[in-house]
């Protein structure tokens, strides 16, 4: 009995002792994004709705994919208020949290992020465990920084080649310094230095170059330049090259000139090419024009557009009937519309004794010739380029049954109406053209066409055009802002906002919309994590990558109107060569949508690289059902607009898409 009974007690003692020792619960030490997870759907609906004291309730959570989610979802918020709350999260364990924090810190972009952000800063990071939130944390500084934040990002020379993430961080933060107006010299020279060491790598070299393109500094040395051109010729990334294209144009240089039109010959891709042009409209156009019309011959339709544009902008009168005559031969619509304005514009009575010719092949190709709409637009607006054409335009515009062409002749009348030689072209009769002009406008604000009222709010909100003083008061611009319906109508609203602030002289304070559009959770707990879409054209299939974890009601939206047969026969209108191809609008001219607005969904993707797919907006927290398939890496886009997916294949497809092309379908594929 003995030994049973010392059995039992041992057994009985071991009992309680395993009963006293605390259970130790597991550690999730990863960022796991689960579409099922109902945790983070809350998540997602506390960012849509704004609701900070629900988000900060995870800012503690064990779990750090919550941490990560509810701490990134203020990069999109960005409300300054959540800023001493967000701070802690700087230092968390988990370095997914940390990049979470310091990108929406920078986010919110206000000053006092810069000495929190660079006081947990990881100096002492030798094993390089922090690298990605230290990367996060200096250009979030160029986000929010100050002068002296800028200086000192520029003054970091300690960076080797194997801190890729680090001169990542430090070539976007100046980059971010730079889109906010702010440059100095020694940021400039970091840039140049970055594109000249042919070590450096390529995410680092494309922001520099896009930086040197873009930012507006002092003039480049001489060294500068030689140190570009070197570059352009022996740079394998066409983002590169054609970042350096713009920035030698810039330059102004008679040695850099040379070089990008001996490099037009040389150069292969069509997209550095376009850059090429754009680059050489800084210099004398009877120097440069021939490069211009040998890229108006291409059969690349982004290349043709460019010189067209460039025709446009830069063309003189003794080549307007040239102009005319090569609208006739080309073979796509949007370069034949643009090369009739710079007809219309250019053709000097020195040279063609009249504008009768070219204004009388406009109305004919308005009235006669096509059923194509947007061919039809781009008449009316070269119409425009000619002064007297103005009552034809208001006659044939104003009422048209299409939208695109109701637009278009705003459009033109604002040509009109902006013209810097206004006064010049109508002589004696300026005065009464000016005043028919404003009761044309006034007509268009007490009318009904919320894309018309746009345009016209946007002639009028331009103060150097005095229209303020053909009107007695702003009444009819406050009048018309209260008929808008919103959110449907939110471009509009915006737009007449601020020609009120011109007519009465006052701030705009711009209110964020209102919460007003569900994220729709069945249709998103039905996603598997990866899911595609298929969009459907003549010249091709275009297959996307969604990304419901960085915008979930961005993809939802977007599926859910892929399921409606919403963009079925909808037209592409809008494409900027180099730049994107934008589609989703009701109308067909850019001003439409449903009665209804998503929230922006600012995760720390990047448009790095060509072929991303994002919201169009107004604004923030404006998206609707547009968007657009970018070109080529366009980080002025970062962090501004929503990327819900990225083009897996077709990308040459999307390069070849033309205004007008039609969405015949799009495909949920999985």
């Amino acid at each position: 009995m003995d030994k049973y009974l010392s059995t039992y007690l041992v057994l009985v003692l071991g009992l309680l002792i395993y009963s006293c020792v605390p259970v130790q619960e597991e550690v999730i030490t990863e960022v796991t994004m689960d579409i099922s997870d109902q945790t983070l759907q809350k998540i997602y609906d506390f960012q849509d709705k704004a609701t900070l004291d629900s988000l900060y309730s995870y800012f503690e959570h064990p779990d750090p994919t919550y941490r990560y989610a509810s701490a990134m979802a203020f990069a999109s918020i960005q409300d300054s208020n959540a800023l001493e709350k967000i701070y802690p999260l700087l230092q968390d364990n988990n370095q997914d949290v940390r990049v979470a924090a310091a990108y929406a810190i920078g986010q919110i972009g206000h000053p006092s992020g810069e000495a929190l952000l660079f006081n947990y800063f990881e100096r002492t990071d030798s094993l390089m465990q922090w690298q990605r939130s230290n990367s996060t944390i200096l250009e979030a500084v160029g986000k929010c920084g100050t002068d002296k934040a800028l200086d000192f990002l520029s003054k970091i020379k300690s960076y080797d080649l194997k801190d890729t993430l680090l001169l990542l961080g430090q070539a976007r933060g100046i980059y971010r310094f730079g889109t906010r107006g702010m440059t100095n010299k020694l940021g400039l020279q970091l840039m140049v230095d970055f594109v000249d060491n042919a070590k450096i790598p390529e995410s680092v070299m494309t922001y520099a170059a896009n930086y040197l393109a873009r930012a507006k500094y002092g003039n480049l040395s001489q060294e500068n330049i030689q140190a570009l051109i070197r570059r352009i010729n022996n740079c394998e990334s066409s983002a590169v090259r054609a970042g350096l294209a713009v920035a030698l144009g810039k330059s102004k240089s008679p040695q850099a000139m040379q070089e990008l039109m001996d490099l037009y010959d040389r150069e292969q891709n069509e997209l550095v090419k376009c850059n090429i042009i754009r680059g050489l409209k800084y210099y004398p156009y009877a120097q440069v024009q021939s490069v211009a019309f040998k890229a108006l011959r291409s059969k690349q339709t982004q290349l043709a557009q460019t010189a067209a544009e460039y025709f446009l902008t830069n063309g003189e009168g003794q080549d307007g009937s040239v102009y005319l005559r090569m609208s006739r031969d080309s073979l796509h619509t949007t370069v034949k519309g643009i090369l009739l304005r710079a007809a219309n514009k250019n053709i000097s009575p020195i040279y063609e004794g009249s504008n009768m010719q070219v204004n009388n092949e406009l109305r004919y190709i308005f009235r006669d010739t096509t059923r194509n709409v947007y061919e039809r637009a781009y008449a009316l607006k070269a119409l425009g380029e000619y002064g007297w054409n103005y009552k034809f335009i208001y006659k044939n515009g104003f009422t048209n049954k299409e939208p695109v062409l109701r637009t278009a002749s705003m459009e033109a009348l604002g040509i009109i109406a902006a013209d810097k030689d206004f006064d010049k072209n109508f002589g004696l009769g300026r005065k009464q053209v000016k005043r028919e002009l404003s009761q044309y406008f006034a007509s268009v604000i007490n009318g009904d066409d919320p894309a018309m009222m746009a345009v016209v709010a946007g002639v009028l909100a331009d103060s150097t055009l005095l229209y303020k003083d053909e009107y007695d008061n702003s009444s009819f611009l406050h009048v018309a802002k209260r008929k808008l319906k919103l959110p449907q109508e939110l471009e509009t609203y915006y737009a007449l906002e601020d020609a009120i602030a011109v007519f009465d002289d006052t701030e705009i304070e711009r209110p964020k919309p209102e919460y007003n559009h569900p994220i729709d959770w069945d249709i998103y707990g039905r996603l598997p994590a990866t899911p595609q879409a298929r969009i459907e054209t003549k010249k091709g299939d275009i297959v996307l990558d969604l990304y419901p974890f960085d915008a979930p009601g961005s993809v939802v939206n977007f599926i859910k109107l892929v399921e409606d047969g919403y963009y079925n026969g909808k037209s592409f209108h809008r494409v900027v060569p180099n730049f994107v191809i934008q589609a989703g609008c009701s109308r067909g001219d850019g001003y439409g949508g449903l009665d209804y607005s998503i929230r922006s969904e600012l995760s720390n993707k990047y448009y790095n690289d060509a072929g991303f797919v994002g919201m169009a907006s107004a604004g923030l927290h404006t998206e609707g059902t547009q968007w657009f398939i970018t070109h080529a890496p366009t980080p002025h886009l970062d962090g501004k607009y929503t990327i819900f997916g990225k083009v897996s294949q077709g990308l040459e497809v999307v390069q070849t898409i033309e205004v007008g092309d039609i969405i015949e379908t799009i495909k949920i594929l999985n």
